[in-house]
Formats: C-alpha cells, sequence, structure tokens
C-alpha cells in the first residue's frame, strides 16, 4: 500500500487491526472483523501481526529482547513452559539473523537499527501469524541497512508463506518487495494493479507523480 503522508495508509491498517472504528466492512476470510467477539479478536490479534516504522520507540527500553519476544507468548499460551519458550526464541532469533546468547540479555539501546527491526520481526513472527503488516519497517534505516531487511523480509516470506500488507511511501521500495500494489490518496484507492502493471503502465497521474519522483 503506497501513497503520501496523510493518505490514510495508517489509519488503514489501524482499522485492519481493529484498532480503530471504521466506516463500511473489513473480510479476512469471509469474517467481518466488525462482527467479532472478543476471544475471536485475540485470535485475530495472533493471526496478524504488525513492525512499526522505528525499531527504536516500538520496542520497550525497560525489556531486554528476551521479555520482548516472549510478551506476546505469554498472552496467547498462557501456560508454555520454559523450555519451549526457549526454543521458540531460539529459533526466530536464527530466522532474522541473530545469536541467541549474544542477544537475550541485552537491552534495545545496545543494538544498532537494523539489529532492533530485526527484534521487531522476530517479536511479530513467534506467534506464527499468517499476515504480517509492515509499516513503512525501512524508513527509519539507511539505504544499506534497507536493503538488508528487504531482503530479510522476503526471505522469511518464502520460508514461513506469510501474507505480507507492506505500507510505504517510498515506490523504490514498494518496488523491491511487493507483488500488488494499491495506491491511496486522501483514503481512497486510486488505482490497484499487480507490481509490474503499476510501474510498466501506471493508470492515474498521482501513481505517475510518485513514480516519477524516484526515478
Amino acid at each position: 500500500i503506497v501513497g503520501e503522508s496523510g493518505s490514510g495508509k495508517t489509519s488503514l491498517i489501524l482499522a485492519i487491526l481493529n484498532l480503530i472504528e471504521s466506516k463500511g466492512k473489513i473480510k479476512i476470510n469471509k469474517k467481518d472483523l466488525s462482527q467479532l467477539n472478543k476471544k475471536e479478536i485475540l485470535n485475530l490479534r495472533k493471526e496478524i501481526q504488525i513492525v512499526f516504522q522505528d525499531p527504536f520507540s516500538s520496542l520497550s527500553p525497560r525489556m531486554n529482547v528476551e521479555e520482548i519476544i516472549s510478551e506476546g507468548l505469554l498472552i496467547h499460551y498462557p501456560n508454555i513452559n520454559k523450555k519451549e519458550k526457549e526454543e521458540k526464541i531460539k529459533k526466530i532469533l536464527n530466522k532474522v539473523g541473530l545469536e541467541y546468547k549474544n542477544t537475550i540479555e541485552k537491552y534495545p539501546h545496545e543494538f544498532s537499527g537494523g539489529q532492533r527491526q530485526r527484534i521487531a520481526i522476530a517479536r511479530a513472527l513467534i506467534l506464527e501469524p499468517k499476515i504480517l503488516i509492515l509499516d513503512e519497517p525501512t524508513s527509519a534505516l539507511d539505504v544499506t541497512i534497507q536493503n538488508q531487511i528487504l531482503n530479510l523480509l522476503n526471505k522469511l516470506q518464502e520460508q514461513l508463506q506469510l501474507s505480507y500488507i507492506f505500507i510505504s511511501h517510498d515506490m523504490t521500495v514498494i518496488k523491491a518487495i511487493s507483488d500488488r500494489i494499491i495506491v491511496l490518496k486522501d483514503g481512497l484507492i486510486v488505482e490497484e494493479n499487480i507490481s509490474s502493471n503499476i510501474f510498466n503502465s501506471p493508470k492515474s497521474e498521482y501513481t505517475k507523480k510518485l513514480i516519477s519522483s524516484v526515478v
């Protein structure tokens, strides 16, 4: 999902997560999210996880990596034992390219921006979601680290068979990650198509403007 600041991207994902009220209907697996009960909403939060834009502000400075990553596990699986929790944390840290022993007891300020975003991705993926929402996850990183995170996300998607909802204002990033693109402007969809069609033959003048800004 691409659009300039104020286009409605963040409002859309908050509505998908059922964190704000919205008009119209949002359906996942033919279920209307507005009709879900509390238990169904809790299950939805497990199946749809989110990685935020700024990895520093999205990670609690008072929690170490073990506490950060296991927080969701303890909410959704309160009876999980210590060994099971440890094995899950080890496995997910390995998938995002971080070493368990050198990571687990440290706090967010002890890591680089790219490492913090890997921790945020691990926190989201440990619950084995079906959908991962990524809200401008590379915009706070320099170009080299951006590419590393995008490569990691592409690898994880293939390994875990994930669906991504990737939010960005950067058409270069969108081109590198997206199979299908929705272009938002003032809360409205102005264009929707597969990625190659959007970039090779955009229909909307707004889409053309976004593409020309990075060419």
